[in-house]
């Protein structure tokens, strides 16, 4: 199956009016920023999303005004997960895919499955659907691990498993991937700040957080690493968002990009329960360093 996904990918925020509902005027706004900042997909409906806080209707609403905005510029790849495999399918083949190009579906969470049935249950989604499926990988949040040999196994047996998110934290594992996957098969980190250093060893690009508020400075970087070019401009773009990166995710995410988008004046820093907004330092914190900040 032909991957179109590559480079810079953007986990959008879902911007919340004063109300608490979905202000799609800021994420029209926010997904014409990302063309503009030349990022090569988007992601709806992901963590940084808020998802889970989202109802049925909600979520469709999103996708539409995403799919909307975009104008069928960019690809765009759909997060849908469970940690119920039934319910999961059903879901799949009850979606209106009209403008997605591929899932993004992340290891069950809570459940604590072993490899048999982290691959039982990705198993199962592959056939649920003809779309191209990107891996998420975080035990982080799901405490679980999709291990190296899991996932390439996966990409072997099933032809629109055509991706990994790597957020493991591990390079060991990251390149273990590099090493073993199949021919077309690509890694994308799932770890703004460790972005560059999985890149140097073979990684395929990046579904980005802090690309919401720098689209332009990430893309600028992930494209120089996948063209072998200028790297001492690489580390520069990579040392310059390093402490906006740490920072945002020092409170819980998506606070720290929330209230870094509300200081570019992208949006209003509203969140929904029980994401509450990042402590008075890290807000300071933000505001000191997207006031230093050149990039774009």
């Amino acid at each position: 199956m032909n991957n179109i996904f590559k480079g810079t990918g953007v986990a959008l925020v879902t911007p919340f009016n004063n109300n608490g509902g979905i202000d799609f005027i800021a994420l029209d706004r926010l997904v014409k920023k990302m063309l503009n900042g030349n990022v090569d997909f988007l992601l709806a409906l992901g963590t940084t999303a808020e998802t889970v806080t989202m109802n049925s209707e909600e979520k469709a609403a999103v996708v539409a005004q995403i799919v909307e905005s975009n104008n069928g510029k960019l690809p765009i790849l759909l997060g849908m997960a469970g940690n119920c495999t039934a319910q999961l399918k059903k879901d799949i083949k009850a979606m209106d895919t009209e403008g997605i190009d591929g899932l993004l579906s992340v290891a069950p969470y809570y459940n604590k499955p072993n490899q048999r049935g982290i691959y039982q249950h990705f198993k199962e989604v592959a056939n649920a659907t003809d779309l191209p499926i990107i891996l998420y990988n975080v035990p982080g949040r799901t405490a679980s691990n999709i291990l190296p040999e899991t996932a390439i196994k996966l990409a072997e047996d099933f032809e629109n498993i055509v991706a990994i998110k790597e957020a493991s934290g591990s390079m060991d594992q990251v390149m273990e991937i590099v090493k073993t996957a199949p021919k077309g098969f690509k890694i994308f980190s799932g770890e703004d700040a460790l972005t560059m250093p999985m890149m140097a060893v073979g990684v395929h690009g990046v579904i980005s957080v802090i690309a919401n508020a720098y689209p332009a400075a990430m893309s600028e970087m992930v494209n120089i690493m996948l063209d072998n070019g200028d790297i001492k401009r690489a580390k520069q773009l990579h040392y310059d968002m390093l402490d906006l990166i740490n920072t945002i995710f020092a409170d819980g995410n998506p606070a720290g990009i929330k209230s870094l988008l509300e200081y570019q004046k992208e949006m209003a820093n509203n969140l929904r329960l029980p994401m509450v907004k990042v402590n008075r330092a890290v807000s300071n914190d933000l505001k000191r360093l997207a006031g230093l900040c050149k990039l774009n």
